[in-house]
Formats: C-alpha cells, structure tokens, sequence
C-alpha cells in the first residue's frame, strides 16, 4: 500500500503537459495528496485558470502513474478558491522554466485583482539574460504564455504570465 509521502512522489513526477520541465506539483496545481486507509488516493488541484485545456491530460496522468503504483483508486477533487498564482511556483521550477527557455513569470497582482492591460517592464531574456527584450505578442503557444524576443541574441522566446 502507498504512504502519503509515496503518493505525493509519484504525483511529482506527472510533468506539465505544456510545460513538461516541471512537474504538476512544481507547478503548485496539487494542493494536497492523501492515503485513504485502504490505500485509495485523493489528490487537490486548483486548474491555473478555468478553462484550462491541459487539466483533463493532467487528472488522467495522474491518475495512471498512482494506478501504476497500486493505488487501487485515485479520487481527483478540484478545488478553485484560492484562485491559484503562479507565485505558488517555487524558486526551483521557476530556474527549471529559465533553463528550458521560459522566461519565469513575476510577482502576481495583489489580492488577486486581474490587470487587463500590464505595465510592460522588460522581461529578462533566459537565453543570455539581456533586459533589451520585445513584446511580440500578448498571447503565445498557450493562454498562459506571451511571446518575446531579444534584441541582444535575437532569440524568441516565451514568457510564463504572472496570474
């Protein structure tokens, strides 16, 4: 039978299937793993916005890597207040997201208030680290992500969207 601490392992190795360098967990979406006493797993996700595409893919990944592991049932609970942030990516993912050419998002709005038009302020290149960056586009490979270029390698690159 699964512990919490063996649930909660296999729950991080689900990557993002938009951004496979992190992990669901990574990405602060799973709020909570739990072991039923006969061995049923419950797993808490916040979807990153309603609407999210990816949030199916993830509850079946999820599902199958716990039922891999023996779980003999896995129970997927969403859960949308709080709203999730992407403050809720810690430090790790948010170096894992640079490396992999993801411009990690900045600090979210405070109290959660959405902003319809942002403040540009440069977005770091993640290639060479430059400030002397372009938004190309508000909207890139995916809702959560827009579309840079710097003008000091010249390389595109995408931002992840502080929420």
């Amino acid at each position: 039978m699964l512990t919490q601490d063996d649930a909660l392992r296999i729950v991080g190795t689900v990557p993002d299937p938009e951004v496979p360098v992190i992990s669901v967990v990574e990405l602060g979406i799973v709020r909570d793993v739990t072991v039923a006493p006969d061995g049923g797993v419950a797993v808490t996700i916040t979807p990153t916005y309603s609407g999210c595409p990816a949030m199916r893919e993830i509850e079946r990944d999820i599902t199958a890597a716990l039922t891999a592991a023996g779980a003999p049932r896995v129970e997927l609970r969403t859960v949308l207040a709080p709203a999730w942030t992407t403050d809720w990516i810690g430090p790790e993912a948010r170096e894992k997201l640079r490396r992999y050419g993801i411009a990690p998002p900045g600090k979210a709005e405070p109290a959660g208030l959405i902003t319809l038009m942002r403040a540009r302020t440069p977005v770091p290149c993640p290639w060479c680290g430059s400030r002397d960056t372009e938004l190309r586009s508000e909207f890139g490979s995916t809702a959560c992500k827009a579309i840079h270029v710097c003008r000091s390698c010249r390389q595109p690159f995408d931002e992840f969207k502080a929420f």
